[in-house]
């Protein structure tokens, strides 16, 4: 992509670019912007006309107005169960936390729990992004809601929107190898990455401008941040140095684990980063991964799932320079003329990883950025059941199909965390860890889950274990279809047919009510993504462990012929016998052999 150089800014701020300092000609000036562009730089970082419209009695907001409120982390949503014709939509807004980890302390789940019961639909849910979302808040109700969560401690600054989304680490609260100094590094890429100017205006419509409420970052953060001032990072605008008044082109997303453990789905982030530590857990440095994103449009081919290609080595002192300076050149290289080709994916397909780490390094990045280091080989790890967390401590993982708390379940949770006063943690998978647990109160908490039937939690069902779904219907307004609704029938018909054809193992499945993948179905070893009312594209190919793209094969298959189309392909799994997995069998058959077995079951 050709780059320009402009002016950005007043003409003070301009003169003290460097000259040499350039950007792509997406964000050149207001003239080659888009409609969607200008309102981002119009809106007084990201005020109005959110700002505005908060104040009327109207009971939803304008499409500019909705586009923004995204950015403080919600987004405006119709109850599609609910619609009549002649009458007005059911309009609510969903409302996502920010928790870097999935760490939600003990008083703003109970905070949460509460806030849902009030002033939601009654439900909370984990995402997959490990963070709650709230559904059911009416117009007039947010500003007490999300005003509640930030004076609890908590944020839904950036959890939606064209900029840096909640960071993804292991859940797990281990003391032990690199555990600790990941959990860290996902807190401070987020403290990093949070927008300036954006949390003014956040704080100012939710909390009245209350600054005691600002994000506090570490010492160290800081000086990073003292950096986006510089040529490079800088985006050319002093109120917000690294993303500038028009922020991202699209969301961004990243995700810390340690070597081994790809809880997160590291190869399905913009930024992936691994991280290594010493004998005494202190951060030595990180593999980093870039250019993953599973998003993809339906008949639109330009559009597609990828996984993310290595880009090197970065020690520690320098990682969280690295992770700026490449959230600084997708801002300028970035596609802002077309929203479906503007992640940070599609950069570095188009341009090449070669192309990629040359432009990093000449123009954002100044250290070195070496070759990868050797890792263990991944597993897909879920935390379920009980662990020692540390010395006199410890940690229960329960299973939560889908991530909804709803009825007896949350009741039953929140007695528990308000007794105990036990921090939550939520994983990637969906699911929630109660940590912190005394030693002495190990039996009693215990005892409690088993009187909430919960009795096995390390063992769920096979299938149920790491199957995930999106919400789907009839909220989200890009569902054609449903998924987190029919999931758990989907997978007890999938049960019963295992067990008939006398197979006992079983596979990864992901679900997802349209082609965006926010439950990642295109790593699993069987994807059903949605493409018409009960209809559902057939993804087949990923694997156990989250290290490869599954392949489409079907594109609308109706659900009702799940099992016979799935039929062929699992008779010939028995038969080949071993260890193999479906989707390592199914790699290794071929694309060829896989047709003609699905079209013979046609």
């Amino acid at each position: 992509m050709q780059r320009v150089t402009v002016t950005a800014g007043s003409d003070e701020q301009s003169s003290e670019l460097q000259s040499s300092r350039s950007f792509s000609p997406c964000i050149a000036n207001g003239a080659e912007r888009s409609k969607f562009e200008q309102l981002k730089a119009d809106s007084d970082y990201l005020r109005e006309p959110l700002a505005t419209e908060l104040e009327n009695e109207q009971p939803n907001f304008s499409e500019g107005a909705v586009q923004l409120l995204k950015f403080h982390g919600s987004y405006q949503q119709d109850n599609r169960d609910n619609r009549q014709k002649g009458h007005q939509k059911d309009w609510q807004m969903m409302l996502r936390l920010r928790s870097p980890g999935g760490r939600i302390p003990a008083s703003l789940f109970l905070a949460m729990d509460d806030l849902a019961d009030r002033l939601g639909n009654g439900t909370l849910r984990a995402t997959t992004r490990q963070t709650f979302q709230m559904h059911g808040i009416r117009k007039h109700n947010l500003r007490e809601v999300i005003g509640t969560i930030v004076r609890g401690m908590g944020s839904t600054l950036a959890a939606c929107g064209d900029i840096n989304r909640n960071v993804m680490a292991p859940a797990a609260p281990f003391d032990k190898g690199a555990y600790p100094a990941a959990r860290q590094l996902a807190n401070d890429i987020a403290d990093t990455l949070s927008p300036v100017a954006a949390e003014g205006a956040y704080l100012d419509l939710w909390v009245d401008g209350e600054l005691s409420y600002r994000i506090k970052p570490t010492r160290a953060v800081n000086k990073v941040r003292e950096r986006q001032q510089e040529a490079g990072v800088f985006s050319g605008d002093r109120e917000e140095p690294l993303y500038g008044t028009t922020y991202l082109p699209r969301k961004f997303k990243c995700a810390v684990t340690v070597p081994g453990d790809n809880s997160v789905d590291l190869l399905t982030q913009d930024i992936g980063l691994v991280a290594f530590a010493d004998a005494n857990g202190s951060l030595r440095g990180c593999n980093v991964y870039v250019g993953g994103g599973m998003g993809r449009t339906h008949n639109k081919e330009e559009t597609f799932a990828r996984t993310a290609d290595p880009l090197g080595y970065v020690e520690a002192e320098h990682v969280l320079d690295l992770v700026q300076a490449i959230l600084a050149l997708q801002r300028d290289y970035g596609d802002r003329n077309n929203r479906r080709h503007a992640r940070m994916k599609y950069l570095i397909h188009d341009q090449g990883i070669a192309w990629f780490k040359q432009e990093l390094k000449a123009n954002y990045f100044q250290h070195p950025i070496k070759g990868m280091r050797l890792e263990p080989k991944a597993k897909l790890l879920d935390y379920l059941g009980w662990h020692r967390q540390g010395s006199g401590t410890w940690f229960v993982g329960i299973p939560l199909l889908c991530g909804r708390l709803a009825g007896d379940l949350k009741r039953g949770l929140r007695q528990l965390v308000e007794t105990y006063q036990l921090e939550v943690r939520l994983t990637p998978n969906q699911d929630l860890l109660l940590c912190n647990i005394g030693t002495a109160q190990r039996g009693s908490v215990r005892a409690a889950l088993e009187a909430m039937g919960i009795t096995t939690p390390e063992a769920p069902p096979l299938l149920a274990r790491h199957a995930i779904a999106c919400p789907a219907l009839p909220l989200c307004g890009l569902a054609v279809t449903e998924a987190e609704r029919i999931l758990p029938e989907v997978l007890d018909r999938l049960d019963a047919q295992l067990r008939r054809l006398e197979i006992e193992k079983s596979m990864l499945v992901r679900m997802t009510g349209c082609p965006n993948g926010c439950a990642r179905p295109y790593m699993a070893e069987l994807g059903l993504v949605g493409d018409g009312v009960n209809q559902y594209q057939l993804w087949l190919g990923g694997t156990p462990n989250l290290s490869r793209l599954a392949e489409p094969y079907l594109e609308r298959m109706p659900l009702e012929k799940l099992e016979s189309t799935l039929e062929p392909l699992l008779l010939g799994w028995k038969a080949a016998g071993g260890r193999r997995s479906f989707g390592d069998y199914v790699a290794k058959l071929g694309r060829d052999q896989v047709k003609e077995l699905l079209a013979g079951a046609a």
